[in-house]
């Protein structure tokens, strides 16, 4: 039995993990197992049809990061013949427009990332590791309160087509999507992990998958062809590190930009002086908010979304720019998408940070699969350029951040976070919990958070009413939130004490995270 912990959306998944743990496996045979069985219990914000990003440091090795995220087709979509429409989304006190269709899928990474995975850092078999969530995919599992919701906002996503319907319409309730309570089960989805196991990623990327998808596109308006199946790879990279705080903190690279804007906010935080104040103070907020102001606005002057990451990454972090933008926040007188994640670290030193996404899927299930393939390309955030007009054969860009942080007492914490554009805020201010205020994990990932965009600066509940009070002096467009919300993302962490030997983590309860630790 291998010691260690999980953290992770969804009861199921963390307990998947948990479980190869228990059966001997490293951390990164856990973040495998957690990952099938979030296709099965978390299946509108995961799914083999979409991809990630791994963040491992392996046992005395310096971290890397393993991108397995969408690529985009190697052609555009005939545009006389796509298959790409609008549905409206409902979220309650918003609406909010996705696209889907077959011309909405880019390459999925995912089923390619399993593989490669288990090959460079896994120490176990990928049947054993597939077990738990081939299990749960025949069994059925209960759906949770936080998964009901998201299925009502996807809706008509998910009750579009006879094929999604089977799996996810109501037994109880035909007709209608499934609800808090009902059973949701897979049985072809189990089946085609169990093909997997044997075939290997070639029936995936060379065989029958990527030759029935890449037919129902050329008949039906899609983009992918085989050859997109056939080119795919999985990219390793040098992780994005910073020193703050007498820590070392790495997080994702270019082309991706959230960790990039974590770091230009921690960079601008770190020489300010800011900060060294108490939790929840003005002096303490006011930075923040600050910080993430400016972001924003260096994110746009930095043209980080318009031109390379890798080059505007040397223009955002240079000390001169850097340099304006702690200026510009140094204290004075007052007179500005789907996705989820896992975290596991063992006993053995190893760590591993997985956030992953399936957009909200595009309709589509891949006949005798039981996978909903990504909707990658009708996401807004991530298509700066509009909707196909995308460059072709490219890693898509992601504010997905998995990071982890090696401080000073020896101690390895692993972190992500979904909640799309808020990923780079909820990471940061637990960044920020963590190194500064001392905080242990739980407190850092429960404590509430503030989240500045577009002139509007959202406050969670928890700060000194007095103080959110003074903000508005300066901030004339606040908005107080009643509770907690997944609005403000949902990190999932998890540390390990090398040194002690002991081991903490927490879920993010605005997304209905579960930590399990095995001492």
């Amino acid at each position: 039995m291998m010691s260690g912990a999980v953290s992770a959306g969804h009861p199921e998944t963390a307990q998947a993990a948990s479980t190869i743990l228990k059966e001997g496996g490293n951390a990164f045979d856990a973040v495998l197992a957690g990952m099938a069985a979030a296709c099965v219990c978390e299946p509108v914000l995961c799914s083999m049809g979409g991809g990630g990003f791994l963040m491992a440091k392996p046992e005395s090795e310096e971290p890397r990061v393993l991108d397995f995220f969408a690529q985009t087709p190697l052609r555009h979509p005939d545009s006389t013949t796509s298959n790409f429409f609008p549905v409206l989304c409902d979220f309650g006190a918003v609406q909010q427009e996705f696209h889907i269709g077959m011309a909405s899928m880019a390459t999925p990474g995912l089923a390619r990332g399993m593989f490669e995975v288990n090959k460079l850092l896994g120490r176990m078999p990928l049947g054993q590791i597939l077990e738990p969530a081939i299990i749960l995919a025949k069994e059925g599992t209960a759906l949770h309160r936080l998964q009901a919701y998201i299925f009502q906002v996807v809706e008509p996503i998910y009750m579009g087509s006879k094929d999604s319907r089977a799996i996810f319409e109501s037994k109880a309730n035909p007709g209608n999507l499934a609800d808090e309570g009902d059973i949701v089960a897979n049985p072809r989805f189990a089946d085609f992990l169990d093909a997997l196991i044997h075939e290997g990623d070639d029936l995936f990327y060379r065989g029958e998958i990527a030759a029935r998808v890449a037919e129902d596109c050329r008949t039906h308006g899609g983009a992918l062809t085989r050859a997109d199946f056939e080119g795919f790879k999985l990219e390793q990279r040098r992780p994005l590190s910073l020193r703050y705080a007498e820590a070392e903190i790495y997080t994702n690279p270019p082309p991706s930009t959230g960790g990039l804007l974590i770091a230009f906010a921690l960079s601008i935080l770190r020489g300010s002086g800011a900060l060294g104040v108490p939790f929840g103070s003005f002096a303490h907020l006011s930075a923040l908010a600050r910080a993430m102001a400016l972001t924003n606005e260096a994110r746009i002057e930095s043209q980080l979304e318009e031109v390379h990451a890798e080059e505007a990454a040397a223009v955002l972090l240079s000390e001169e720019m850097v340099d304006t933008y702690r200026r510009r926040i140094a204290p004075y007188p007052r007179s500005r998408r789907g996705t989820t994640h896992i975290s596991v670290v063992d006993s053995s030193g190893n760590a591993a940070s997985l956030t992953l996404s399936n957009g909200e899927g595009c309709g589509y299930v891949v006949p005798n699969t039981g996978m909903m393939m990504n909707n990658m390309l009708g996401e807004e955030d991530i298509n700066p350029y509009g909707f196909h007009n995308w460059p072709p054969n490219t890693r898509m860009s992601s504010m997905m951040a998995p990071s982890l942080i090696v401080d000073s007492a020896g101690r390895i914490t692993a972190l992500g976070s979904g909640g799309s554009n808020r990923i780079r805020t909820a990471i940061l201010q637990v960044l920020i919990n963590l190194l500064d205020f001392d905080m242990p994990v739980e407190d850092a990932v429960s404590s509430p958070r503030i989240h500045y965009e577009r002139g509007l600066l959202n406050v969670e509940p928890g700060f000194p009413d007095s103080t959110v009070v003074d903000l508005s002096q300066d901030h004339e467009d606040i908005k107080r939130w009643d509770e907690l919300n997944l609005f403000f993302g949902g990190v999932h962490a998890v540390r390990s004490d090398v040194r002690g030997g002991g081991f903490d983590g927490a879920g993010d309860p605005r997304r209905g995270g579960v930590s399990i630790v095995m001492s």
